[in-house]
Protein backbone atom coordinates (compact mmCIF):
# COMPACT_ATOMS: atom_id res chain seq x y z
CA UNK A 1 0.00 0.00 0.00
CA UNK A 2 2.80 2.59 1.04
CA UNK A 3 5.00 1.43 -2.01
CA UNK A 4 1.99 1.97 -4.77
CA UNK A 5 1.19 5.30 -2.90
CA UNK A 6 5.42 5.99 -3.32
CA UNK A 7 5.87 4.91 -6.81
CA UNK A 8 1.79 6.86 -7.94
CA UNK A 9 3.98 10.07 -6.14
CA UNK A 10 6.98 9.69 -8.59
CA UNK A 11 5.15 9.39 -11.46
CA UNK A 12 3.36 12.33 -11.26
CA UNK A 13 6.07 14.13 -10.23
CA UNK A 14 8.53 12.83 -13.13
CA UNK A 15 5.13 13.70 -15.07
CA UNK A 16 4.52 17.27 -13.80
CA UNK A 17 8.93 17.48 -15.19
CA UNK A 18 8.29 16.38 -18.22
CA UNK A 19 5.56 18.37 -18.90
CA UNK A 20 7.69 21.67 -17.61
CA UNK A 21 10.53 20.81 -20.03
CA UNK A 22 8.45 19.96 -22.59
CA UNK A 23 6.59 23.65 -22.17
CA UNK A 24 10.20 25.37 -21.68
CA UNK A 25 11.77 23.50 -24.82
CA UNK A 26 8.69 24.83 -27.08
CA UNK A 27 8.70 27.98 -26.03
CA UNK A 28 12.04 28.41 -26.42
CA UNK A 29 11.52 26.79 -29.91
CA UNK A 30 8.65 29.46 -30.78
CA UNK A 31 10.80 31.85 -29.41
CA UNK A 32 13.54 31.55 -31.75
CA UNK A 33 11.15 31.02 -34.51
CA UNK A 34 9.80 34.00 -34.29
CA UNK A 35 12.89 35.85 -33.48
CA UNK A 36 13.16 37.54 -36.53
CA UNK A 37 9.45 38.95 -36.57
CA UNK A 38 8.67 40.52 -33.34
CA UNK A 39 10.65 42.27 -31.12
CA UNK A 40 13.37 41.44 -28.30
CA UNK A 41 10.94 43.04 -25.50
CA UNK A 42 8.19 41.14 -26.50
CA UNK A 43 10.42 37.87 -26.40
CA UNK A 44 11.25 38.18 -23.16
CA UNK A 45 8.68 39.26 -21.64
CA UNK A 46 7.09 36.45 -23.33
CA UNK A 47 9.95 34.02 -22.02
CA UNK A 48 9.23 35.45 -18.38
CA UNK A 49 5.70 34.70 -18.54
CA UNK A 50 6.19 31.08 -20.02
CA UNK A 51 8.98 30.72 -17.00
CA UNK A 52 6.76 32.01 -14.41
CA UNK A 53 3.79 29.64 -15.86
CA UNK A 54 6.36 27.16 -15.66
CA UNK A 55 7.57 27.56 -12.21
CA UNK A 56 4.27 27.92 -10.56
CA UNK A 57 3.13 24.85 -12.63
CA UNK A 58 6.01 22.94 -10.94
CA UNK A 59 5.45 24.78 -7.55
CA UNK A 60 1.52 23.77 -7.22
CA UNK A 61 2.58 20.15 -8.62
CA UNK A 62 5.45 19.84 -5.77
CA UNK A 63 3.22 21.30 -3.44
CA UNK A 64 0.27 18.76 -4.32
CA UNK A 65 2.74 15.61 -4.70
CA UNK A 66 5.62 16.64 -2.11
CA UNK A 67 3.65 16.05 1.23
CA UNK A 68 1.76 13.06 -0.03
CA UNK A 69 4.91 11.59 -0.76
CA UNK A 70 6.33 12.75 2.50
CA UNK A 71 3.34 11.44 4.00
CA UNK A 72 4.05 8.08 2.18
CA UNK A 73 7.13 7.59 3.04
CA UNK A 74 6.89 8.52 6.65
CA UNK A 75 4.33 6.13 6.87
CA UNK A 76 6.33 3.56 4.79
CA UNK A 77 8.95 4.53 7.05
CA UNK A 78 6.45 3.55 10.12
CA UNK A 79 5.85 0.32 8.93
CA UNK A 80 9.02 -0.54 8.57
CA UNK A 81 10.33 0.51 11.73
CA UNK A 82 6.69 -1.03 13.33
CA UNK A 83 7.78 -4.57 11.36
CA UNK A 84 10.64 -4.29 12.44
CA UNK A 85 9.14 -4.05 16.40
CA UNK A 86 7.01 -6.81 15.80
CA UNK A 87 9.76 -8.97 14.48
CA UNK A 88 11.98 -8.78 17.22
CA UNK A 89 8.82 -9.13 19.76
CA UNK A 90 8.12 -12.04 17.79
CA UNK A 91 11.59 -13.60 17.83
CA UNK A 92 12.43 -12.34 21.47
CA UNK A 93 8.79 -14.51 22.40
CA UNK A 94 10.09 -17.31 20.30
CA UNK A 95 13.44 -16.98 22.37
CA UNK A 96 11.64 -17.05 26.03
CA UNK A 97 9.21 -20.29 24.76
CA UNK A 98 12.25 -21.95 23.67
CA UNK A 99 14.39 -21.02 26.97
CA UNK A 100 11.29 -22.04 28.69
CA UNK A 101 10.55 -25.64 26.77
CA UNK A 102 14.49 -26.45 27.28
CA UNK A 103 13.81 -26.23 30.47
CA UNK A 104 10.65 -28.25 31.12
CA UNK A 105 12.33 -30.48 28.81
CA UNK A 106 15.38 -30.66 31.37
CA UNK A 107 12.97 -31.25 33.68
CA UNK A 108 11.10 -33.77 32.33
CA UNK A 109 14.39 -35.76 31.75
CA UNK A 110 15.32 -35.47 35.46
CA UNK A 111 11.79 -36.63 36.36
CA UNK A 112 12.35 -39.56 34.51
CA UNK A 113 15.16 -40.67 35.44
CA UNK A 114 14.18 -40.17 39.27
CA UNK A 115 11.12 -42.49 37.72
CA UNK A 116 13.45 -44.93 36.23
CA UNK A 117 15.60 -45.24 39.72
CA UNK A 118 12.86 -45.80 41.50
CA UNK A 119 11.55 -48.74 39.02
CA UNK A 120 15.20 -50.46 39.47
CA UNK A 121 15.09 -49.86 43.05
CA UNK A 122 11.37 -50.93 43.38
CA UNK A 123 12.49 -53.94 41.31
CA UNK A 124 15.32 -55.19 43.23
CA UNK A 125 13.52 -55.00 46.78
CA UNK A 126 10.93 -57.16 45.46
CA UNK A 127 13.38 -59.27 44.02
CA UNK A 128 14.85 -59.76 47.54
CA UNK A 129 11.96 -59.94 49.13
CA UNK A 130 10.37 -62.54 46.88
CA UNK A 131 13.88 -64.79 47.08
CA UNK A 132 13.44 -64.51 51.03
CA UNK A 133 9.94 -65.48 50.90
CA UNK A 134 10.90 -68.36 48.63
CA UNK A 135 13.51 -69.24 50.96
CA UNK A 136 11.25 -69.64 54.13
CA UNK A 137 8.21 -71.13 51.76
CA UNK A 138 11.41 -73.86 51.43
CA UNK A 139 12.14 -73.88 54.84
CA UNK A 140 8.27 -74.57 55.87
CA UNK A 141 7.89 -77.06 52.88
CA UNK A 142 11.51 -79.35 54.61
CA UNK A 143 9.89 -79.11 57.85
CA UNK A 144 6.32 -80.46 56.97
CA UNK A 145 7.82 -83.07 54.70
CA UNK A 146 10.06 -84.13 57.65
CA UNK A 147 6.99 -84.09 60.06
CA UNK A 148 5.09 -86.07 57.94
CA UNK A 149 7.97 -87.96 57.25
CA UNK A 150 8.65 -88.71 61.21
CA UNK A 151 4.72 -89.12 60.85
CA UNK A 152 4.89 -92.24 59.08
CA UNK A 153 7.93 -93.47 60.49
CA UNK A 154 6.06 -93.27 63.61
CA UNK A 155 3.00 -95.19 62.33
CA UNK A 156 4.89 -98.02 60.38
CA UNK A 157 7.07 -98.38 63.91
CA UNK A 158 3.58 -99.04 65.61
CA UNK A 159 2.32 -101.21 63.20
CA UNK A 160 5.53 -103.27 62.81
CA UNK A 161 5.01 -103.82 66.52
CA UNK A 162 1.46 -104.38 66.68
CA UNK A 163 1.77 -107.23 63.84
CA UNK A 164 5.29 -108.46 66.02
CA UNK A 165 3.31 -108.86 68.89
CA UNK A 166 0.76 -110.76 67.28
CA UNK A 167 2.98 -113.02 65.39
CA UNK A 168 4.64 -113.64 68.86
CA UNK A 169 0.98 -114.44 70.81
CA UNK A 170 0.68 -116.61 67.74
CA UNK A 171 3.94 -118.28 67.59
CA UNK A 172 4.03 -118.83 71.34
CA UNK A 173 0.17 -120.26 70.96
CA UNK A 174 1.50 -122.47 68.75
CA UNK A 175 4.60 -123.56 71.26
CA UNK A 176 2.15 -124.13 74.04
CA UNK A 177 -0.36 -125.92 72.35
CA UNK A 178 2.80 -128.20 71.05
CA UNK A 179 4.50 -128.54 74.48
CA UNK A 180 1.32 -128.91 76.98
CA UNK A 181 -0.04 -131.89 76.99
CA UNK A 182 -3.53 -132.99 77.97
CA UNK A 183 -1.76 -134.31 81.34
CA UNK A 184 -0.28 -130.86 81.77
CA UNK A 185 -3.63 -128.90 81.14
CA UNK A 186 -5.31 -130.89 83.55
CA UNK A 187 -2.37 -130.70 85.97
CA UNK A 188 -2.94 -126.99 85.50
CA UNK A 189 -6.54 -126.37 85.71
CA UNK A 190 -5.88 -128.31 89.24
CA UNK A 191 -3.01 -126.08 90.02
CA UNK A 192 -4.91 -122.78 89.40
CA UNK A 193 -8.18 -124.46 91.34
CA UNK A 194 -6.33 -124.80 94.43
CA UNK A 195 -4.14 -121.65 94.51
CA UNK A 196 -7.76 -120.09 94.16
CA UNK A 197 -9.42 -122.00 96.75
CA UNK A 198 -6.57 -120.98 98.88
CA UNK A 199 -7.04 -117.53 98.30
CA UNK A 200 -10.86 -117.75 99.38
Amino acid sequence: MFADKIVGSKRTLTAAASFGLLVAGAGAAFASGEAHHVESGVLLKDFLYRVFNFSVTVGILVYFVAKPLKNALGGRREGIEQALKISQETADAADTKYAEYDAKLTQAEAEIEDIQTAIKTDAESEKTRLIAEAHEMAKKIKAEAQKSADNEVAKARLTLQQEAVTMAVGIAEDILKKAVTKEDQARLVDEYKKKVGELH
